[in-house]
């Protein structure tokens, strides 16, 4: 088992907060604090595992939410996309309203004088003159008919327009709210990574072969844990991806976060399950942990920012965090918050 796995809620909060300085902060304030006479020591190797593994942790839940942010831009994309074809299409419609009305007014004009109520509507925004009824009652047949469907068609492409303004403006919060979790994923992972160059010689050699293989190899299930199936795809796919390395926010071939490997293995089963690992857990049908099938989804902690898929034979495949690899580990590797049969 993964030893970062194990942090609990008490000493992921006070590893937080000795996280808050760096390691050379803390060098510095006691360098200060002693006059120079002495820098601070070095932290011992089992104090680095703890604030790297708090960390990590913390960079996951990170990703997690910057793969939900970047989901809600992606749709709001398409959306707005589609307000603007609308808008575009509504647009052409008015315009072909306008000149139809355009060309009955010409011939009014050449048979002897325009309609002033038509000649007034054609020349101003039509939507601020039909409302009046005494406009509309100096038109009548075929020509108030085009008039109110014009007016119809005003009032419908200024709510598109609005409509796509909204978007604009949810689309434009939502970018930098991508942004934000970018930058704060990135300044934990240095922090981490400027403790891991701390270690160095045989803790670091030991640090590696502990928390970064390259994946234990996975016993195929037996017996009734044979999977069928979308499942049994899904777990082909995941078991084929073992050795990929990881990558916060990316979702295969060549790169996997956690929930991104969920979402590829179940779409080379062609099952759409969504982008992240809070949506995950809510993706199917809740099951025990003790009748957890293979193709299972294993969501970990309260805020369900780990995922892996159950393989059989008490076994788990994951991308377990920056700098490992797709791998196999136990199923307890860290707490359970539930299992979801997609």
């Amino acid at each position: 088992m993964v030893s970062h796995r194990r942090v609990s809620q008490s000493g992921l909060a006070g590893a937080t907060r000795i996280t808050v300085l760096s390691a050379a902060a803390v060098t510095a304030a006691a360098a200060l604090s002693a006059g120079g006479a002495a820098a601070a020591p070095a932290p011992a190797p089992a104090e680095v595992t703890s604030r790297v593994d708090a960390l990590y942790e913390q960079a996951e839940k990170v990703t997690e939410d910057y793969n939900g942010a970047s989901e809600r831009t992606r749709k709001l994309r398409g959306e707005v996309t589609a307000l603007q074809d609308r808008v575009a299409r509504g647009q052409g419609r008015v315009n072909r309203l306008r000149a139809r009305l355009g060309a009955i007014a010409s011939a009014q004009y050449r048979s002897g004088g325009l309609d002033p109520a038509l000649k007034l509507i054609l020349s101003e925004d039509p939507a601020s003159y039909l409302d009046k009824a005494s406009v509309l009652d100096r038109v009548h047949g075929n020509q108030a008919g085009q008039l109110r469907e014009l007016q119809g068609a005003q009032r419908g492409l200024e709510q598109e327009r609005r409509a796509a303004a909204g978007k604009l403006t949810d689309l434009e919060a939502s970018r930098r709210e991508v942004a934000s979790h970018k930058k704060d994923i990135e300044r934990k992972l240095a922090a981490a990574q400027h403790l891991l160059n701390a270690l160095t010689g045989p803790d670091r050699a030991a640090y590696d072969r502990a928390n970064r293989g390259v994946g234990r190899s996975l016993p195929a299930p037996s017996g009734a844990a044979h999977p069928s199936g979308r499942a049994g795809a899904a777990v082909q796919a995941v078991r084929a991806a073992i050795g990929t390395p990881y990558a916060w926010g990316r979702s295969g071939p060549s790169a996997f976060d956690c929930s991104g490997l969920m979402q590829w293995a179940y779409a080379r089963a062609g099952v759409g399950i969504p982008r992240t690992s809070q949506a995950q857990r809510g993706a199917g049908r809740q099951v025990q942990v003790s009748q957890a099938q293979p193709g299972d989804l294993v969501i970990y902690r309260d805020d369900a920012s780990h995922v892996a898929m159950y393989v059989g034979n008490g076994q788990v495949v994951h991308a377990p965090y920056p700098g490992a690899r797709v791998r196999s580990d136990p199923v307890g590797m860290m707490p359970i918050s539930s299992v979801t049969r997609p």
